[in-house]
């Protein structure tokens, strides 16, 4: 099986990549700089043709969209939020999955019963809505609506889509007070992903096998 993630230099990206590369399966991990396997900018769609064209017409039995940025953590109602943040964040946590998606088509629909993963967050959930991280909040919003659709129009391909809450994990972006791991949040997406079908595409879920509410 040849899998694709973004995000993979650090955190659950690098978490999942161990995961599948102790399971024996072939894993092409991105990020946007040092220590990456492959380079992709998630943001930029000259970064797109080129990690694209690298793969050429290899079949990819599973592309994990898991790039994602928190840059509102923290910001302040009367004063934060600034514009810049909602672009960058939107770039990154929308844009970068879809163009990502996008550019990877013909490679997915080589492979036979493809799936697409997305990572998302319960705290794009409009039944989590306690207030503050609006950015966060709303791009993670956005993106989940965006696996829904991609799950209709790719189910004719034989292509699932499943979107999923990894759990609050010590990770830079999750921080120290985090509830599970990283390899505990691996494990448990990697599960997941492995039971996903088309009759199951456009599911949200926890990274535990519980159904989330969107």
């Amino acid at each position: 099986m040849t899998i694709v993630i973004t995000g993979a230099s650090r955190g659950i990206g690098a978490a999942l990549a161990r995961q599948y590369e102790d399971a024996g399966e072939e894993v092409i991990g991105t990020a946007r700089g040092a220590g990456a396997q492959a380079v992709l900018d998630v943001t930029d769609p000259a970064s797109h043709a080129s990690f694209a064209a690298s793969l050429q017409d290899r079949p990819l039995d599973l592309l994990i969209c898991n790039a994602g940025v928190y840059l509102d953590k923290g910001d302040d109602l009367d004063t934060g939020f600034g514009p810049d943040l909602w672009a960058q964040s939107f770039a990154t946590n929308v844009t970068g999955v879809f163009l990502t998606v996008q550019s990877l088509l013909p490679n997915l629909r080589a492979a036979q019963g493809a799936k697409i993963a997305i990572i998302a967050s319960q705290m794009g959930s409009q039944t989590r809505a306690p207030g503050g991280s609006y950015i966060y909040r709303a791009s993670k919003a956005a993106a989940i609506n965006l696996g829904r659709n991609l799950a209709v129009d790719l189910k004719p391909d034989g292509i699932a889509v499943g979107i999923y809450h990894p759990g609050w994990v010590r990770t830079d972006m999750g921080g120290d007070q985090g509830e599970i791991s990283v390899e505990d949040s691996a494990q448990g997406l990697a599960k997941r992903i492995a039971a996903l079908d088309l009759a199951q595409t456009g599911c949200f879920e926890t990274w535990d096998g519980r159904a989330h509410p969107f």
